[in-house]
């Protein structure tokens, strides 16, 4: 009789050392779902003890061979992330935590598995509006439509480099500003200094100023 009670106390303890890690399970597979799974493997029987959101069809009580195998040396804690293939072919994207002992020896698999083919579908999907069909230039006639934005563009680019503010330029902000527009040969726009003026809250005489500074300093730069 001691023999039978002792055999089930054991019996009880080996179930309670693996169940306590069920909760866990559960809370990761209902954050994640529908996307994941979470499978509780016992190494001592090498069956499953528990599936949180079941994806993979497998059963309680069902071989671990098949994970044991894919996972391979349970030298580290965690193990992966790794890529597996669900029975109808989608991919998971799996990471592995080993349950241990006090004495550091490992009793369980606490196993996420995740599905990334919305992820990946969703990428793809992203790839597709992103790409451009060819790298040619910009056509003139939309150019000529859209030289207001191109310009602003520049301009904001400009600001962007150096952390100023279009409303707090200084003269000399003024001045590098259509110096580097006409290095970059926004000055064969028509209408650009009067549009410039305004933008910039200065006379067109002004930009017309900068403009022949910026371009008396080219033959300078050269013949350095």
């Amino acid at each position: 009789m001691a023999k039978r009670a002792e055999a089930g106390s054991t019996k009880s303890a080996v179930q309670e050392d693996i169940l306590q890690f069920v909760p866990i399970a559960e809370a990761v597979a209902t954050l994640l779902k529908p996307h994941a799974e979470v499978v509780i493997h016992d190494l001592r029987t090498q069956t499953i003890a528990h599936i949180a959101n079941n994806l993979s069809r497998r059963e309680i009580g069902g071989s671990s061979l098949a994970e044991l195998k894919d996972i391979g040396a349970l030298g580290t804690d965690v193990i992966g992330p790794y890529r597996k293939t669900n029975f109808d072919g989608r991919q998971l994207k799996s990471i592995t935590a080993v349950l241990r002992t006090k004495a550091a020896e490992p009793f369980g698999l606490l196993c996420i598995n995740f599905d990334i083919a919305p992820i990946e579908a969703a990428r793809d999907a992203l790839n597709l509006l992103t790409a451009f069909q060819g790298t040619g230039a910009q056509p003139s006639a939309l150019f000529r439509t859209d030289w207001q934005e191109t310009v602003n563009s520049a301009i904001a680019d400009f600001l962007g480099e150096r952390g100023l503010a279009a409303s707090a330029l200084a003269k000399e902000d003024h001045a590098a500003l259509i110096e580097a527009l006409e290095e970059d040969g926004y000055f064969a726009i028509r209408n650009l200094v009067p549009y410039l003026a305004k933008l910039l809250g200065i006379s067109r005489a002004t930009v017309y100023k900068h403009l022949r500074d910026a371009r008396q300093k080219k033959p300078q730069a050269a013949e350095e």
